[in-house]
């Protein structure tokens, strides 16, 4: 218990030092807020701390204003709008705007004195213009009053600029066209250019430290499914570590972005929801694959097929199609949390030995992810709620979330190594005390496998024969002449020899059943059986039972004649057994009706046509009074 107390201490402490490093850049950023549009920054704060420009801004909605246009006598009375914030809750004559539509947003600022100063920009939504004092110093994408004018990207960046005594003036255009929300979502940060430049680097490094890590462990964990794919939780944990390092780069600084300048903003986010949207089953399928005993598979599969749902949606929609589904999602997985916290909680109080370790990871993973929900939900983005978004400042801290889980992860997988490794000591152990009576085991046991072989082979002669022999008559039956007829005919087609095949019928057999009985039918099927194989002595003939009162004899290598005369043969031996039959209305004895056939075996034709012309030549003999044979060739 000590141990796990310690234990959980040290993950508490990585939680809080990731956390507070993950927004210490942010936190750095001091809070002034603007009113009317106008913010005071005179004080000499900036030369100090780097400080977000949140508050009132004013706000020109369906207007693309230059600073020029502010130069003017006559300009235009500004409304104001609160920044961050979504334009969706602005209300231009008595209605709410939607996300679709362009604006330009002003800001004014005054400084004590001159000096070189940074803006840290965030993504705006979703193409802007940026100036400042006139100069344009700043843009992401093409702005536009319409779809086909503008182009989106998202580009956080750091733009640089010399700031002068008294009043300075920054200028935003910003059109959207192509996502649920549009306008400034997300702080800006003026600082000096130390300041803003320091704050870049370090969210830089820190996303590339979260990359690597969990591009690392991902791939690691794949490799070790690939030596052993029984075990399918490392797949699962390796996948979804590759998504959020996937994700890394396509939140937060936007570092994709960077390398790829001209990507598909479309692609983009599709591959940035993507990874959001898969890693919710993924993580659920792990904790299923580790936990199996603790998760409902029930559940597992109806959050899978939702999930599955919204990907589709994702893959086979525009951007401003899905983006508006987003929310339900997003709820979606509030509720997959709320069940994964009460799954984790039953297994915590069940004592799972290795269990609060991974259940701890979660959590972080739990807890983080809500984050990042919450500050890419509409709620937040619509509304002002400072008191939270003092809080939540980020949309990239289930990385963090990420890494403590592949911690606790680590911790469980090396102890089940290590007790792999003391039970494969015990093991070696117990061989060398097996290995000195190795020779006496050894040969007990061959004797012992070889005794089992032979009873083997012996029971399977006897099945074979089974399984091949009529049990009333002691004859070959169906499924062996099935297989010897193929044989046969491909012998004789090899050799050019002829094949003849006898079909053989007992005439009146049902009578003779309902008037001597069937016991005494089984008797006479048992004579004629024995008469016939007595007949038919050569070691290539073979006489089958085919069904019923039916029997069937094959003769390789016999011609017309022979066939012939062999049917003559069996005709009057069976009329020498004088077996009575005084229900036949042909004979007042058992008698047979017998086709014959023969035939030279070519490759275009088979088997199945000799026992056809068999089957046809019976039936004559029916035709023609029973008790005789017929021939067709």
């Amino acid at each position: 218990m000590r141990h796990r107390t310690m234990f959980a201490a040290c993950f508490l402490l990585i939680i809080l030092f990731s956390l507070a490093s993950g927004c210490s850049s942010e936190r750095s950023a001091k809070q002034i807020k603007a009113i009317g549009g106008k913010i005071d920054l005179t004080d000499g704060r900036t030369t100090s701390h780097a400080m977000k420009l949140d508050g009132e801004w004013e706000f020109y909605w369906n207007e693309h204003l230059t600073p020029e246009d502010f130069r003017e006598a006559e300009k235009k009375k500004p409304d104001y709008i609160n920044v961050p914030g979504s334009w969706n809750t602005y209300i231009t004559e008595g209605k709410k705007t939607s996300g679709n539509g362009y604006a330009t947003y002003r800001l004014l600022f005054k400084t004590r004195d001159s000096a070189k100063l940074g803006l840290k920009i965030p993504r705006m939504f979703t193409a802007y213009q940026l100036w400042v004092n006139g100069e344009q110093i700043a843009s992401a994408g093409t702005v536009g009053k319409n779809r086909a004018d503008m182009s989106p990207q998202y580009l956080p960046q750091v733009a640089l600029f010399s700031s002068r005594q008294g009043e300075n003036e920054i200028v935003i255009q910003l059109s959207n066209f192509n996502h649920r929300s549009g306008g400034m979502l997300e702080n800006i940060v003026i600082g000096s250019e130390k300041q803003i430049l320091d704050m870049r680097y370090q969210k830089i490094a820190r996303e590339f430290l979260l990359f690597g890590s969990l591009m690392i462990v991902g791939l690691y964990h794949i490799i070790l499914f690939c030596f052993r794919k029984a075990n399918l939780s490392p797949l699962y944990f390796g996948l979804f570590c590759l998504f959020l390092a996937v994700r890394t780069l396509l939140v937060g600084e936007r570092m994709f972005i960077y390398f790829f300048p001209h990507f598909s903003w479309e692609i983009a986010h599709k591959l940035q929801t993507l990874t959001f949207y898969i890693g919710v089953p993924m993580i659920v399928t792990f904790f299923n694959v580790v936990f199996p005993t603790h998760f409902h598979h029930r559940i597992v599969r109806v959050i899978q097929g939702i999930a599955a749902v919204f990907v589709a949606l994702i893959l086979l929609t525009p951007v401003r199609i899905f983006t508006v589904v987003n929310p339900g999602y997003q709820i979606f997985t509030l509720c997959v949390i709320v069940y994964l916290i009460i799954t984790f909680i039953k297994i915590i109080l069940q004592k799972n030995r290795d269990g609060w370790l991974i259940v701890m990871g979660g959590i972080a993973i739990v807890l983080t992810s809500l984050n990042d929900i919450l500050f890419l939900s509409i709620w937040l983005n619509d509304n002002s709620l400072p008191l939270l978004r003092s809080i939540i400042r980020t949309d990239n801290l289930s990385a963090v979330g990420q890494l403590i889980f592949v911690f606790a992860n680590s911790i469980v997988l090396a102890k089940r190594f290590s007790n792999s490794l003391e039970h494969e000591e015990n093991m070696t152990q117990e061989l060398k005390e097996i290995n000195q009576n190795l020779d006496y085991l050894v040969k007990k046991r061959t004797e012992a496998l070889d005794e089992s072989r032979r009873e083997l082979e012996k029971a399977n002669h006897t099945l074979a024969q089974i399984a091949r022999r009529d049990s009333l008559t002691g004859l070959w039956n169906r499924r062996y002449f099935d297989e010897t007829i193929e044989v046969e005919w491909r012998r004789c087609l090899r050799h050019k020899k002829s094949i003849a095949l006898m079909m053989l019928d007992i005439d009146f057999f049902k009578e003779y059943n309902d008037y001597y009985g069937h016991l005494a039918g089984d008797d006479c099927l048992i004579m004629i059986a024995q008469e016939v194989r007595a007949i038919f002595r050569r070691s290539t003939d073979l006489t089958t039972r085919f069904g019923g009162e039916e029997f069937i004899i094959i003769m390789p290598e016999a011609e017309k004649d022979e066939a012939i005369t062999m049917a003559d043969r069996v005709l009057k031996r069976i009329h020498e057994l004088n077996i009575p039959h005084e229900s036949s209305p042909v004979i007042s004895r058992v008698s047979v009706s017998i086709g014959v056939t023969s035939m030279v075996p070519e490759h275009h034709r088979s088997s199945k046509e000799l026992l056809l012309m068999a089957d046809k030549a019976l039936y004559q003999a029916k035709r023609a009074g029973r008790n005789q044979y017929k021939y067709l060739p």
